[in-house]
């Protein structure tokens, strides 16, 4: 018997007991929708994690001052204002595997634009900055070496603040005020979306940082205006993080005159790090849900298997006129077999469809982001196939085993 004609016994067979096939095929359409939610929204929190790491900047370090001790009490980090210019300076003077050591210094304050205004986080920086993390000048021009000397009223603004302060046109030569200092727009920065910390990276204004220290930043920080809020640290490709990590360490508590075991005034992080065990956490609780779901598809595949047994007993004397008049044990093997991928392979199709919507639904209810690939539906249709194949082997052999007088005979 040809396979074709197999696939048409198989598939008229399955169509005469319409409710059953349906019941029987709903294990493996939960199991199956349930996988394929799962790993398309563990991709995307996987490719979020991803993203937001690529737009931290790539083998990055942040030095950050400590915290100050008042009355006894240490109080939040950064509060001891101890990194200052010459400490970036010497950090890419003396580490030969670091690139860059950008400093930053940073105050949310107000701007004014004409009858609009916007407050956000205005930022001092160097041209070293821009290249630590990474950051691309979409429209524009960045700082010119004599414009951060001489501390020129400058700026590079990020699309947030295009959109607040110039209503979303071409901002390059407008000026807008931060407190009561003019500034002229000379760049605008290419979109990143979201930072470690949730905070748009596009809600910012850069700024030389002698203007930022002399006229702007440091003008309202009185005595403290030579330090800076953390410094930028850039590996070059082939340096290792906890090596350099260690090595700016002591290079730092020399020049701070540190001694002996006592804490040091500053603190080094790598922001990569929270995000790395982030996507960890993301990974093992993905590799749960998965394992749950796999098993509606084996109580999928179980039902199969119950349900085969019992055709195989109500198709008793079918099986045996087919063997009588010439069906081979392969035959009747093969149709049964058919009949079980069949209603796997198609309960794995329609699983895949309603994994996808109910992916999307939580996506755009819960604001995560999704990723359905299409190896994720080969894969989850094919294990379908798979598990029904292998719950519908034993009663295809059985069927297949059946002496076709007792069939006959049977009642």
């Amino acid at each position: 018997m040809s396979p074709l004609e197999n696939v048409r016994i198989a598939t008229r067979a399955l169509g005469v007991n319409k409710l059953r096939s349906a019941l029987t095929a709903l294990g493996i359409i939960v199991g199956v929708a349930a996988v394929v939610c799962m790993i398309s929204i563990g991709a995307g929190a996987q490719a979020e994690v991803s993203e937001r790491i690529r737009t931290l900047g790539a083998n990055l370090l942040l030095v950050m001052p400590g915290a100050r001790v008042s009355g006894g009490a240490r109080l939040e980090a950064g509060s001891e204002p101890t990194l200052t210019e010459e400490d970036a300076a010497a950090i890419r003077r003396e580490r030969s595997d670091v690139q860059v050591a950008a400093p930053l210094l940073s105050r949310s304050m107000l701007l004014v634009a004409g009858n609009r205004n916007w407050t956000t986080l205005v930022a001092g920086i160097n041209d070293d900055y821009l290249l630590a993390r990474e950051w691309q000048v979409a429209r524009g021009r960045s700082f010119l070496s004599d414009e951060i000397a001489s501390g020129r009223k400058v700026a590079i603004i990020g699309s947030v603040i295009v959109d607040e302060l110039f209503e979303g046109r071409n901002a390059i030569g407008e000026t807008f005020r931060i407190g009561n200092v003019p500034f002229r727009v000379i760049g605008v920065l290419d979109k990143k979306g979201l930072g470690a910390a949730g905070r748009s990276q596009d809600d910012v204004v850069f700024i030389p940082l002698p203007t930022a220290k002399s006229r702007v930043i440091g003008a309202m920080r009185g005595t403290s205006r030579e330090a800076l809020d953390f410094i930028s640290v850039k590996l070059s490709d082939t340096a290792a993080a906890a090596q350099v990590q260690s090595g700016v360490e002591a290079l730092l508590r020399q020049r701070h005159h540190v001694r002996g075991d006592a804490a040091s005034d500053f603190r080094i992080e790598n922001p990569a790090d929270v995000l790395t065990a982030r996507g960890a956490a993301v990974r093992i609780l993905n590799i749960l849900l998965i394992a749950v779901a796999s098993v509606s598809l084996v109580v999928g595949g179980i039902s199969i298997m119950n349900i085969m047994l019992v055709s195989v007993t109500e198709r008793t004397r079918e099986i045996g006129l087919r063997m009588a008049i010439g069906a081979t044990r392969s035959d009747i093997r093969s149709q049964f077999l058919i009949e079980a991928a069949t209603l796997a392979s198609v309960g794995g199709l329609v699983g895949v469809l309603l994994g996808a919507a109910a992916a999307v639904a939580i996506a755009f209810n819960a604001g995560w982001p999704i990723l359905i690939s299409p190896w994720t539906i080969v894969l989850a249709c094919g294990f379908a196939a798979f598990v029904g194949i292998a719950f519908g082997l034993y009663p295809a052999r059985r069927a297949a085993r059946l002496d076709p007088i007792v069939a006959l005979r049977y009642e």
